[in-house]
Order: structure tokens, then sequence, then C-alpha cells
């Protein structure tokens, strides 16, 4: 029993003193490659063996976060893993000579590098990249895997914002070597967004890759580089419930204003208030956009409804001028009153406003065949009281309209005359009070024709911008889908 234990533990034992000593040899074996390989290498000349030969050099990019998209500068900034692989004639050894050990890894310094960079790179430093170890393989192979984030130039369009899609470009390419030196290939038709970290602004479309061969003003050799093309689509979500739903429900207060009475004393100060509102919001996008020529759709938006309040302001001062107009105002026009307080009232749904004083002859005087005459002519009368001329007599009945009484309208008429033969400043003065009387009613009529006017243009505008409002928005809203 003692001697089936022993076996296993002592086999158990040999093993583990085995393990630490292949892999110390391992150990060995690749510092004598390394020191083999860089014994007479030198990494300042490209690494073929014909200075006629091209060396070609695989690309592949793999897009992770999209840090930073500066509208106002066009500046793109980007957390990119950068693949590059090539054939090194000069890093090549056989396996049996070095137990089977096929690639180490060692600093990229210490090896030749394709001077591969981002020609519209817009960092100020040109240190973004990071020095990671490459990958060598025994048949010469190399691969280079650098984390880097670059900030690149993009030329962002935003007439369309905050519904805009941007294309931006980043175009990697030698900077010494041209097309006769180092070529350069797609590993993939477009970058690897297989590990893409979703951002909260942007949405990625694609990121196509196409290889370009320029031939340069400066040099007759051609130059090829690489091309990967983002397309970016902006979530606007967060534009549409800060910027343009706030837009659209302060427009809408706008034609608000003329439904106010105009007694109130607010019109004006609601389109102002408005206009200032607006106004905020349009220096907001305007702090956020590039100082270009193009005018986004949003801009365009806060420009239009601007112009919509300005509008309706002055024209909100110029119907308060109307309802206000006095006593000394002219008669409303034939044509207004034909026009608006008869067909454009029907149409406003502002029936009440352009209420007519009934049809029919004037109750300020009686027929003349029933007022009774003096001397052939009818006596001067006050049309709504006629007035005692004895301080001891009682007023003669009669209503308002000057109506007499069937049974007494011939005898109080000629006392009536007699009377005025007694007193002959009496029938002026009564003349007097008749007129001012009938001004008053004239111009009390007068006023109330131009406040019927003034509601009724009110009720107009008031519909015909809410048209424009809508219109508007659903302009905006049709060029953003």
């Amino acid at each position: 029993m003692t001697i089936k234990m022993r076996v296993p533990c002592a086999c158990y034992f040999v093993f583990l003193l085995f393990i630490p000593a292949g892999e110390s040899a391992h150990g060995r074996y690749a510092q004598k490659l390394l020191s083999d390989l860089l014994a007479n290498y030198t990494n300042a000349l490209r690494p073929v063996a014909d200075t006629d030969h091209v060396i070609n050099v695989t690309l592949q990019i793999t897009l992770s976060q999209i840090i930073d998209m500066d509208e106002r500068n066009q500046i793109l900034t980007t957390y990119l893993w950068v693949r590059q692989v090539w054939m090194d004639a000069f890093l090549t050894w056989k396996t049996d000579d070095y137990d089977g050990l096929d690639t180490i890894r060692i600093p990229s310094s210490y090896v030749w590098r394709p001077d591969i960079v981002l020609y519209n790179s817009a960092d100020d430093e040109f240190s973004s990249s990071m020095e990671t170890n490459v990958v060598l393989r025994h048949d010469g192979q190399v691969m280079w895997d650098q984390p880097a984030i670059t900030k690149s130039s993009c030329s962002v369009d935003v007439a369309f914002f905050p519904f805009d899609v941007q294309h931006c470009h980043l175009t990697f390419g030698s900077w010494t070597h041209n097309g006769n030196q180092m070529d350069l290939f797609n590993a993939l038709d477009s970058a690897d967004l297989a590990d893409f970290i979703p951002n909260v602004e942007w949405e990625i479309l694609g990121m196509p890759a196409k290889k370009n061969v320029i031939l340069y003003g400066c040099c007759s050799d051609p130059y090829p580089d690489i091309t990967f093309s983002l397309h970016l689509k902006r979530r606007s979500s967060f534009y549409i419930f800060n910027l343009l739903l706030p837009c659209m429900l302060i427009s809408f207060l706008a034609p608000l204003g003329f439904y106010l009475p105009a007694d109130s004393g607010e019109k004006v100060s609601l389109g102002v208030t408005v206009l200032l509102a607006l106004t905020v919001f349009q220096l907001l996008v305007a702090e956020s956009m590039p100082p270009s020529e193009s005018v986004p759709l949003i801009g365009k938006y806060y420009i239009a409804t601007m112009t919509m309040v300005t509008a309706s302001t002055a024209l909100t001062i110029f119907i308060m001028n109307i309802h206000h107009c006095g006593p000394e105002g002219r008669p409303v026009p034939a044509w207004a009153e034909r026009f608006i307080l008869k067909y454009l009232a029907r149409l406003c749904f502002a029936h009440e406003a352009a209420e007519r004083r009934p049809a029919g002859p004037s109750p300020s005087r009686p027929p003349e065949s029933e007022t009774p005459k003096c001397n052939g002519e009818p006596p001067r009368r006050d049309e709504h009281a006629l007035v005692s001329l004895d301080p001891g007599e009682e007023p003669a009945a009669g209503g308002p309209d000057g109506e007499r009484s069937e049974g007494s309208g011939a005898e109080n008429g000629e006392e009536a005359c007699a009377r005025c033969r007694g007193h002959p400043g009496l029938p002026g003065n009564v003349d007097y009070i008749a007129k001012a009387y009938q001004d008053q009613r004239a111009s009390q009529l007068r006023v109330g024709e131009w406040r019927k006017l003034a509601k009724v243009m009110d009720r107009f505008f008031m519909w015909l911008f809410f048209i424009m409002v809508f219109i508007m928005s659903v302009l905006i809203l049709g060029k953003a889908v």
C-alpha cells in the first residue's frame, strides 16, 4: 500500500521540476533570438533585401469611441485602435534553431516602423499614440497594434441641424515614402465597429475605407493613402425637447396676442416678451454652431418665427390705434364696412363684433305728418323730451321719441306755439341741446364702428398667424423626415 502511493508522488515531483526548466529554456532562447536578430539590425532603413522592392503595409482601424464632436471648431476626437502589418526581411529565423519559438514580442522602438500619420490631424501636439510592443513572427511578419486618440478636422454641415448627417474623413498615409517605396492596403473594406461604445449624441451609420493614389504638385511620385469615411447621424431627441419644442410652443403664443382685449394693456407686452424669449434660444443655437454661411434649419425656424412675432406686434399696435379711435375720427369707410364688417366677420367667426344697428326710420324725429304745426311751420322741440314753458305747468305727455297721444296732439301744439311767441330765445336753446345730443350719439356710433372693425381684424390676423405657425412647423418637420 505504501509503495503504490510513492510512485504517483514521485512522478508528480519530477513533472514539477521539468516545467520551470522548460520555461527558462524558452526564455533563454528568446534572449538569444533577440540578440541574434538585433546584432546587425538598424531601424533607420526600410527592411527590404533590395532597395528597389516595395514594402507592403496592411492597415486596419478599429473605432472604439467618439469622444467629442466640436461643431464650432470642426474637430472630431476619436479613440482608435490602429493595426499595421508588414514584412521585415531582416527579422526572420528558423524555429528549430530556437526550440520551436515562432513569435516574440519586443518594444516597437527596436524595429523599423512605417511613418504612417493622420493627414488631416488637428492635434497641436501630435503625441496621441502610445508606444506599444510589436509581435514578430519567424517568417518576418511584424504586427504593430497601438491605441490612439486622434483629433481630425471635419467639415461640419449644419444646414439641417438638429436633423443632420455628418461625413468625417480620416486619411492615413506615409509622410515621406512614396508609392514606389511603400504601398498601403486595406485589411477590411471598412473600419471594425464591433467594439464601438455607443455615443449619446451620435449614431454610427458606417465607416467604409477607400484607397487613394494622389499625385501632389511637389513630387512626381504617387503617394497612396487610405481614407476612412465616418458617417454620423445626430440623435435629435435632446434638441427637439430642449430647443425646437419650446420654440414651437412660444411661437403659438404670438397669435394669441390678437385675442387679448384691447383695453387689457398687455397685447404689446406679450409680443415683446415672446420676441425676447426667441432671441435667447437663437443665441443658444448660434453659440454651438460654426460661424459659416450655412444657416441651420432650426435657426431658419427661429428667424421666421421672430419675423412673424415682429409683424404681429406691429399689427397689434396698428389695430390698437384703430380701436382707440376717438370721437374726432372719421366715419368707417364704406368698403371697410362692407368687406370687413360683413364678409370677413363671417369668415373669422366674429359675427357678434359686426352687429349693426337695425334698419328703419330714425327715432330722433317723428314723421312729418304727425308733427303739429305752428303758423304753418313745425315747432322746434327736443327729440327726447318736451320742455315745459311755464314753471308751474306740467310738461306735456310724450315718450322719449317725441310721440304724442292721439287726443291732445293738436291742442298741445297750439299751446306750444303760443308760448314760443312769448319766449323767443327758448327754441334756439332747445335746438342747441338737440344738436349736441345728436353729435354725441353720432360720435358714440362712430367709435363703436371702429371698435367693431378692430375686433374683426384681430380675429382675422389671429387665425392667419395660427395657420402660418402650423405651416412653418410642418415644413420644419417635413425637411427633418
